[in-house]
This record gives C-alpha cells, structure tokens and sequence, in this order.
C-alpha cells in the first residue's frame, strides 16, 4: 500500500473504513447428489443485494445470469443478502434459498444436495442439445453441469470461420465423461431469410463471403448438404423454410428454440414471418405460431422430426434449456443418435419429461391398416418440476385434452402426438412427443393437406414479392434468388393437388 502523507490522512482513514465494512467474503458453494452425496456439476445463478448476478472466482464460465461449477465454486462477497438457485437441467431438482452474509464474516460454505427427479438415460432417452455458442474450451463442464449426452457445438458462421488458419479439433466428434458426446464443428448460415444449422460435418464449408440477402440461402445448404451435413432448420418460422422443404433441405426442425427463454421469451419473430398476435398471443404466442407451422408441414406429408436448441452463448439461455431426447438401445453412439433422431424416436421439452408410447411404439412409428379405423393406447410417463396444465392429444393439428392411458380412436390418416403444458405465463415451458403418422386404408396424407399446403402457397407468393422489390439486389441476383420461390410455390401447388 502507498503510504500516507499527512495532508491526505483522513482521506486514507476514510478509505480504509470502507474497505473493512465492505470486506470480501469467500462464499463456497458445493453441489451433490442428495441420496448418494456424490459431488456433481450443476448450474449456480447467484444474485447480489442490488439483483445483479455474481460471477464466481476462479475463471469458472459465466453467461447472462449463472455460472457453471464443477462442484465447488468460491465466490468473492460482500455484506448482504443474496438470492441462490441451484439446477442441473429437467431430470434433478431446482433447489433456491436465501444467503445472508454479514459483516463478521470472513468466510462460509453452503452445501446444496440437488434431487435426481429421474434418470433417462437409463430409459434409453439420451438428452441432447442442436444449438451451442459457447467457447469450444468450456463444453465439456457446461454439458456436465447441464446432464446433456449429445451436444452440437456452433464453431464457425456467416461472419467468421475460426479454423481458418487454425488446426481442425481432433477427434471432431468428441466422447468424454464416459457416455457424453460433443460434435465441435457445427456452422450457421443466418442471414435474411433466416438460419440454417449445419452439423455432422467433419470440416466447414465456406460461407464467409454471403451477404445478407444473397447468395440464395439454398446455394449453402445444398453444399452442406453434399458434405453429408445433418441439416437443423432451425426455427419453423424464417422466411426460407417452405423454400428449404420444397427443395429437400432439412433433417429436423427447432420446436423448442431459442426464442423460448428460461427466464421469459423473445417478443416477436425477429426477421421471421410475423405470427398474427390476435390468434397467437403474448408469452405463449410465439411456442404456438412455432407448432402451427410445424403442424401444417405434417399436415402436407412432410414427416421430419422435431429438435430443440438454446443458443446459450448468444441468447439468455442455459446450454441445453430446449433439448431433444433421442432414444436408443444399448450403449450411446454417434451412429445410434443420428439413426434414433432420423428415425423421429424423440421428445423435446424445455421442462416436463414426456415419454408416449402408443401400443408399445415410440414416436416415429407408422401405423398402417387396411381398414378405416385404428384403435390404439397411449401410455407414459411424465415428471415435471413445473405444475402441468394440461396434457393434450394433437391429431393432424386439432388439440384435446387426454388423460394417460388413453384409448385412442383413429379414422383419418395423417400423424398424431402428445404435448405437456405447464402453467408458467411468462414463457412457454412444454414438451411434444415426435409424431406418430397414421396410414389408413393405404392412403397417407392428412385429410388437411391441401389446406396445409396452400398456407404455404400464400407464404411463397409474400416472399417472391418482398425479394422482387428488393432494392439492395442487382436484377441477376434478384433472378437467382427467386429462382428456389418459384420452384417451391410449384411444388406446394402439386402437393395442394392444383
């Protein structure tokens, strides 16, 4: 300390009572299994007198309002009382209190014993996450911390592609902790017509030199596509997606995205088509538009499993706040994850924890009968931290309320699926089986098809006039760009039946 001449004593004096009432205090928080005891990972979200959140010593990651702590994370307090929750993702407890800390102390531990609610993987539910932005160094802990099997890491994009002049990871696709996996080259196309998740690529594809409205979004997808890329659209409702689907791009599909939050939800649609808000209102309105457009592309036989991502890194969220459950038998591989996804063997949930079978099959499965009804029995299981609202059967886009078990009757073909509903208001916390797909008599569509099919015909005709007027594209670019629109808007029209 530089010493005190003694014209600034009594400022000195005046410092040095500052620094003594507000002494830091080394608060250690450790984090176990309640039954076992056993030291786990888990997420910490501490908040200080004035609400702000506190950043843990020790360089442990920190994003929006938590840390990650391996089990042990020692944070650097002054006086006063503090808010604490503890989580792990949907299959432990959340576990909250308040903290006191007072002027006497110099140090304290507080250890907090998190419940394991369940265990899916043991149930062949494999959890995993499409949409990571987190450093590559801290996607081990964040997926510990998180209990996530599968993870998706975002490493390159539009704007920057970091293994430029870099070595590619090795392995690209990464085990650790026994049964977790970790694909580290994942990219995103997000641009005007909106974003595009290319992953299970073993190196990028260059997409730094797109501008915002061209090339068409379909020029990079489709060399994703040739590189063997699993191709997540990444929300229902970007401009592009009834291009994409005309012109076979995309593997599945974001339901639980990330305009869902933890803590709330992003307000609109950002660039995407805007939901009308009088038929989808407030927090919930943008999770149903999300499913509505989702309901309609099944409704036009478009059968593609659905997906979840949290983009942790860029948005509010947690790593692994949306995910998808993926199941599969037997020891967890890359191989089994990928065939149970395409196979639509899921659920995606930012809360409950839906498991439906309906006669013992698992989402995915199609029933086929020659005769003109089917009769089956949904039965799960389902735990929630949250209070479930209601439960619902969806068939062909039309909910009801069900109570599991359930007899079921079926008289049209199409698809079906199951949705838990919590009663949170200030975001839209659920979880939605893939869908089950229904084939009466041989004939396949949903009696809803032609309708589905022509929504989509409107969308075509909005896009191909906002890219028309478009003054920032030359009349080549424009010609290239709305060349994909005019190939859709004739495929919407044949699968309409036009």
């Amino acid at each position: 300390m530089t010493p005190c001449t003694f014209p600034s004593t009594l400022a000195c004096l005046s410092l040095l009572c500052a620094v003594t009432l507000t002494h830091g205090v080394d608060l250690t928080i450790t984090t176990a299994q309640r039954d076992s005891g056993d030291v786990i990972p888990a997420r910490i979200h501490l908040a200080g007198p004035d609400g702000r959140p506190v950043r843990a010593a020790g360089n442990l990651p920190f994003w929006n309002d938590h840390i990650s702590s391996p089990g042990k994370a020692v944070f650097n307090v002054s006086p006063g009382r503090y808010t604490l929750t503890v989580e792990r993702g949907p299959e432990w407890s959340s576990e909250s209190s308040a903290v006191e800390i007072t002027p006497e102390q110099t140090s304290t531990h507080l250890p907090i014993a998190l419940k394991r609610l369940a265990n899916l993987s043991s149930e062949g539910w494999w959890a995993s996450e499409m949409h990571i932005h987190r450093p590559i160094g801290q996607v081990e802990l964040l997926m510990r911390t998180e209990d996530l099997h599968f993870g998706q890491l975002i490493s390159w994009w539009n704007a920057a592609n970091p293994w430029t002049n870099t070595p590619l990871p090795s392995p690209v696709f990464k085990r650790f902790d026994g049964n977790r996996f970790v694909h580290q080259l994942g990219g995103e196309d997000e641009r005007d017509g909106g974003a595009l998740l290319f992953l299970n690529l073993d190196r990028p594809i260059n997409i730094t030199a797109g501008q915002r409205h061209h090339p068409s979004s379909l020029d990079y997808a489709q060399q994703a596509k040739a590189a063997g890329a699993w191709i997540d659209i990444e929300k229902p409702f970007w401009w592009d997606v009834p291009m994409w689907i005309a012109n076979g791009i995309g593997d599945s599909i974001g339901i639980a995205n990330n305009h869902m939050y933890r803590t709330g939800v992003y307000p609109n649609e950002a660039w995407g088509r805007p939901r009308d808000v009088t038929q989808f209102p407030g927090a919930h309105g943008n999770g149903w538009w999300t499913q509505e457009i989702y309901y309609h592309l099944l409704n036009a036989g478009i059968r593609l499993p659905p997906s979840a991502g949290a983009a942790s890194g860029v948005l509010p969220n947690p790593v692994g706040y949306n995910r998808v459950y993926v199941q599969f038998d037997g020891e967890p591989t890359r191989a089994k994850w990928l065939a149970g996804l395409k196979a639509g063997r899921v659920f995606v949930s930012n809360g409950p924890l839906l498991r439906v079978k309906a006669d013992g099959q698992l989402p995915g499965h199609v029933f086929k009968s020659a005769m003109s009804l089917i009769e089956l029995t949904l039965d799960g299981q389902l735990e929630s931290r949250d209070a479930i609202e209601r439960v619902e059967l969806v068939r062909n886009g039309r909910a009801e309320e069900v109570k599991l078990p359930a007899k079921v009757k079926l008289t049209e073909s199409g698809w079906f699926l199951v949705r838990a509903v919590t009663t949170l208001t200030n975001t839209l916390r659920f979880a939605s089986t893939g869908p089950f797909y229904v084939e009466l008599r041989g004939n396949r569509p949903s009696p809803r098809q032609r309708e589905s099919s022509e929504f989509f015909i409107r969308w075509c005709d909005e896009r191909l006039a906002t890219l028309r007027a478009n003054t920032h594209l030359t009349a080549e670019q424009t010609s290239r760009v709305i060349k994909p629109w005019i190939d859709a808007r004739e495929f919407w029209s044949k699968v309409a039946g036009h």
